[in-house]
Order: C-alpha cells, then sequence, then structure tokens
C-alpha cells in the first residue's frame, strides 16, 4: 500500500468538508435566492405566496455574443478630416451587454417578412419592405442589385441593404417576440396572451410610428419573472456600438493598463492582416480603397467583393463580432447632435431626443442647418467608403425614414444580472 495514501485521503476528505461549509454558507444570488425571503422570512412558492421561478441566469440569445462591459476613450483618433468636431475624445463606461455578432443578411429579413406578410395588415408588409431603388443609378448597370440583391440565394448571408432606421427599429420588436415565442414552446410560462402578430380589423389602430411597438397586439407578454424568455432585442447605443467596434479587451495588458489605443476594429495602423502566414497582407475588410478601385484586380483581389460581402467574410474583432468596420454601415439608436460628446452621461451615454440640444436652436426654416430629431447615427463604414470611415470614433447621420445601398444594422440586448 502507498504510504501516502492515508495522507491523501485526509486531505481529499479535508477538502471536500470546507466545500461543504461554504455551500452552506452561501450566500443568496439571482441565479439561487434560496427557499425563503431573507427580508420576511416567508417561504417563496407557497400555494398562496410569492412565486419565484428558477432561473440559471441569461443565456445569449441567437446569433448573441457576449460584450463585456468597461471604460473606454470613446471619440475619434484620426485627423478630423471632415471638421466635423462632433465626437471629442472622452471617458465612459458601458455596461456588460450582448451584440450580434454579424450584421442581419437578407435570409434574417426574409424570415421577418414571410412573417408579418402571413399574420399582419398589407399596409405594415409593404412599410417594411426594404427599398431595392437604393442600388438604381442612371450612369450605372446596377439592375440586377435592383430585383434580384434581397431575394435571390445566392445572396442570402449578405448584409440587408435599403433599411431605414424605422424599419430596423421594428424589427427588432418583431425579432424578441419571435425569439421569445420560441422559447416558450419549450415549456416557458406565459400570461394568457401570446405571440400574435394578427391582421387588424377595421377600426382597429395602425402600427404605431417610428420607434415605438409596431402594435399593441404584436407585443410579446410572457411573464418575464419566469426567467424563460429573453430582454428585448434593439439597436445599439452609438457608444455600445463603438465599444464592441473598438474591441480593447484584445489590448488588455495588466493591472488596467493597455498596451495601445486602436484605429480600426484591430491593432495597427493598416488595413492589411499584418500577421505572419499564408493570410499575411490580405485586407480586413470590405472597402473602396480608391476611387474606381472596389476590390482591386482580377486573380489578386484584395477585399474579395466588388459590393457586398457575405456576413462572415472577414475576420472577427477580440469580441468576436464579424465587420465592424466595412461591408454595411450599421445603424444605432442615438438622435444625431453635434455637441453629444459633452453632453450625454459618462455611463451608458445615449441621446435619445434633442434634450439639452432642442431642434429649434437649429435654423432649418431657412436651411442653415438640418439638424432636428429625426436624424440618426450610423458608423463602420461600408464597401463604398473610403479607409477613413472604418475608423469606429467617425460617425455620420442620416433621416430615420431614409435608406442607402450601403447601410444595414445588428441588434443588441441589455445583459441582466452578470458583468462577466
Amino acid at each position: 500500500m502507498n504510504q501516502h495514501q492515508p495522507l491523501r485521503s485526509i486531505v481529499y476528505l479535508l477538502a471536500f468538508m470546507a466545500l461543504l461549509g461554504a455551500c452552506k454558507s452561501k450566500r443568496p444570488t439571482s441565479v439561487n435566492p434560496g427557499k425563503k425571503s431573507t427580508a420576511t422570512g416567508i417561504g417563496y412558492n407557497q400555494e398562496s405566496g410569492f412565486q419565484v421561478a428558477k432561473y440559471r441566469g441569461q443565456s445569449a440569445g441567437p446569433n448573441l455574443v457576449f460584450i463585456e462591459g468597461g471604460r473606454f476613450t470613446m471619440g475619434a483618433l484620426e485627423e478630423d478630416v471632415m471638421n466635423s468636431r462632433d465626437n471629442r475624445e472622452r471617458t465612459v463606461s458601458i455596461q456588460s451587454f450582448y451584440m450580434d455578432e454579424t450584421e442581419i443578411a437578407n435570409i434574417h429579413y426574409l424570415e421577418y417578412l414571410d412573417a408579418i406578410q402571413r399574420d399582419s395588415s398589407e399596409e405594415f408588409y409593404k412599410a417594411a419592405l426594404p427599398d431595392t431603388n437604393v442600388w438604381t443609378n442612371p450612369l450605372s448597370y446596377n439592375d440586377p442589385y435592383v430585383t434580384q440583391y434581397l431575394r435571390f440565394p445566392g445572396f442570402r448571408y449578405y448584409p440587408v441593404v435599403g433599411v431605414s432606421w424605422v424599419q430596423a427599429n421594428d424589427y427588432s420588436i418583431w425579432r424578441t417576440n419571435a425569439v421569445n415565442a420560441n422559447l416558450a414552446k419549450g415549456g416557458g410560462q406565459k400570461q394568457k396572451k401570446g405571440f400574435s402578430l394578427k391582421r387588424k380589423k377595421k377600426g382597429e389602430e395602425a402600427p404605431a410610428a417610428e420607434g415605438e411597438q409596431v402594435a399593441k397586439n404584436s407585443q410579446t407578454t410572457y411573464a418575464m419573472e419566469s426567467g424563460n424568455i429573453l430582454p428585448n432585442y434593439r439597436l445599439p447605443s452609438e457608444a455600445e456600438w463603438e465599444y464592441a467596434a473598438k474591441a480593447m479587451i484584445g489590448t488588455q495588458y495588466i493591472d488596467e493598463n493597455q498596451s495601445n489605443q486602436r484605429i480600426y476594429p484591430w491593432d495597427g495602423s493598416s488595413v492589411r492582416n499584418s500577421k505572419k502566414g499564408r493570410k499575411q497582407g490580405q485586407m480586413l475588410a470590405n472597402f473602396k480603397r480608391g476611387r474606381g478601385d472596389y476590390a482591386g484586380i482580377a486573380g489578386k483581389s484584395n477585399d474579395a467583393a466588388i459590393i457586398t460581402a457575405e456576413i462572415y467574410e472577414y475576420p472577427p474583432n477580440d469580441f468576436g463580432l464579424y465587420n465592424m468596420a466595412g461591408n454595411v454601415n450599421e445603424w444605432v439608436y442615438d438622435v444625431y447632435r453635434p455637441l453629444s460628446y459633452q453632453d450625454v452621461n459618462d455611463l451608458n451615454p445615449l441621446r435619445r431626443n434633442g434634450y439639452l440640444d432642442e431642434e429649434k436652436n437649429y435654423d432649418t426654416k431657412n436651411m442653415n442647418s438640418v439638424i432636428n430629431d429625426k436624424l440618426r447615427v450610423y458608423k463602420g463604414g461600408s464597401w463604398s467608403d473610403v479607409a477613413y470611415w472604418l475608423a469606429p470614433g467617425t460617425r455620420r447621420f442620416m433621416d430615420q425614414d431614409s435608406a442607402t445601398a450601403t447601410i444595414g444594422f445588428r441588434c443588441a440586448m441589455i445583459a441582466g444580472g452578470r458583468n462577466k
């Protein structure tokens, strides 16, 4: 018999007893609240008492990846060649959240169109259709994109374009309902009214406009307390989007020190892959290198895409997010103001309207300004933009009802009850 065997057994026993003691003294948490209230001593889940459902913690919804929150320097790092001075550097903190690892693709949006065509009013369906005429150019032969880009199977995993901010916001609401309805089928508790996008009858209210809910009868009513559904999908804030794009987690050294800043969603000042190997020198994003140069020459295409590319085409950043630079610009939630950088809070900054910087302060009547509460920010650069716009700190704006062939979107979601 091994002479060390008894000693080893004693060590195992002591470790087990310590673990058991730790379990017994464990304080209640959101995931393990205990059997009774620490405030009243009344037991949970009794016949006529407070019901506390089992909860294993928030899981990542379909296509979402976890973005650990933290502090970062928000703002433009390159020279302000547009002289807009609308995104000066400042330190802000972002709560942990989830974000789509990819842009929403044509196949995802067609799924949405199919659902609302069957279950919603014809008026709402038509309002949700992307504007395929964004490809039209009287001096270019883009006609095939007008008729085929959205629906031809070869473009299924290309990012949807021609979608306005309002349409992207409505898609996010529908997606929340669809995902939670699917989760509820797996045993989730729900209230009497479930997921519904029934056709409206005469006399019923029209779909809500702009950023509001699509319609009263389309609101998911599953009990949030059940723990079986997810929070709302939504458009990310500008700060969340910029934080996720820079992915400074990849520059972390020790003791909160970061080894470098980032101009793009990757290290270095080049838009090419600098790592040794067969991919060295390849473009890290889909963009326009110069006038008339959208992809390089045949056989040695530098970014392999004349227009958009499939949503998984280029390497992800350090958060695991694809195409946070190039391919298509992306809508974010924020209303545009040039002075947001000095007005908004330094914790989870967001400008949802003209608060502190009202549109009446801008001379739109005399055409001296275009700023109003319907201008929304978009970021990221596109297949048709030069490298300057690939930097996460750059920002542009457009009317929330407008659409182009260079803007798409992705969704985000709060991370409830976790920071890591």
